[in-house]
C-alpha cells in the first residue's frame, strides 16, 4: 500500500530502518482489520486547524508574472482532532480549543465510546466490551501531549481496548489522514467565511457527514516523495 507524502521533503531527517519495520507492523494491523473489523481497527489519528482567512490558491495574472494576490484576512480559527478508520474510511472528528494532553483524552475516550457502542449494537453486551470487544488501534504522531505520562496511563487504566502505535520520527506520510485534511482544505479554498461559527458547520458537514468526497487514489504533487494515497 501507499501514503500521502509531507509537503516537504523530509528524508535526510527520516531513519529508514525505523521507518521500513514500522510499514511492515502496520501492514499487518491493516490486513487484520480488514478481514475482521469486530476485532480490530485501525484509526489514523491527528490535529489540525482551519483559518477564517481567505487562502488563495490560484489568481489570473500575464504569462511570465507573478502576481501577489493577498487574501481577505479574519481573526478566527477552528481547530480539529479526530480520527479516520481504516476499513470503510469512517472519519470521526471533534471540534477543540486547543491541542492538550486532556483534550486528547477526551476524544480518544468519545472514539471508545463509539465502537463501542456499534459493537453492542451487534447483539453484544456492553459489559463484555473491555474483555471481548473491538481492539482500537490508533496510528498518530509523536505530539508531546499525545506522550503526556499521566494521560498515558488513564488511557492504558480507563481505556483498555485503545493502543497507541506512534508513528516513526518525521513520517506523516504514514498518517492516512492527512489526506482528509488535504482535501477540506482545498475545498474551503477562496471561500470566504463571516464567523467561525459558519466554517464549523461546513467542516462539521465535510469531515463528520460525509459530504466531503476524497479521491483515495488520487496523487499529490507535493515536494519529495509524492505517491498514491490508499
Amino acid at each position: 500500500m501507499r501514503y500521502l507524502w509531507a509537503k516537504y521533503s523530509l528524508e535526510d531527517k527520516q531513519d529508514l530502518k525505523k521507518r521500513e519495520a514500522f510499514k511492515a507492523k502496520l501492514e499487518g494491523y491493516l490486513e487484520a482489520s480488514k478481514q475482521e473489523p469486530a476485532k480490530l481497527q485501525v484509526w489514523f489519528w491527528d490535529e489540525t486547524g482551519f483559518s477564517l482567512r481567505v487562502i488563495r490558491r490560484k489568481s489570473w495574472g500575464k504569462k511570465g508574472k507573478r502576481k501577489k494576490v493577498t487574501g481577505q484576512r479574519s481573526r478566527g480559527r477552528v481547530n480539529v482532532m479526530g480520527g479516520l478508520r481504516y476499513h470503510d474510511k469512517k472519519r470521526m472528528c471533534y471540534f477543540i480549543e486547543k491541542g492538550t494532553g486532556e483534550n486528547f483524552y477526551e476524544q480518544v475516550e468519545k472514539l471508545n465510546e463509539y465502537v463501542k457502542s456499534e459493537w453492542v449494537e451487534q447483539g453484544n453486551q456492553e459489559n463484555d466490551f473491555q474483555a471481548k470487544g473491538t481492539r482500537i488501534l490508533i496510528i498518530l504522531d509523536n505530539a508531546s501531549y499525545h506522550k503526556k505520562k499521566d494521560i498515558l496511563q488513564r488511557i492504558e487504566k480507563n481505556l483498555p481496548n485503545i493502543q497507541l502505535y506512534f508513528l516513526p520520527a518525521y513520517s506523516p506520510d504514514y498518517n492516512l489522514i492527512e489526506l482528509v485534511w488535504h482535501s477540506a482544505k482545498e475545498y474551503i479554498a477562496h471561500r470566504l467565511f463571516q464567523s467561525v461559527s459558519e466554517l464549523e458547520a461546513l467542516l462539521n458537514r465535510l469531515l463528520n457527514q460525509g459530504e466531503l468526497i476524497i479521491k483515495w487514489q488520487r496523487k499529490i504533487k507535493n515536494r519529495g516523495n509524492a505517491v498514491i494515497a490508499s
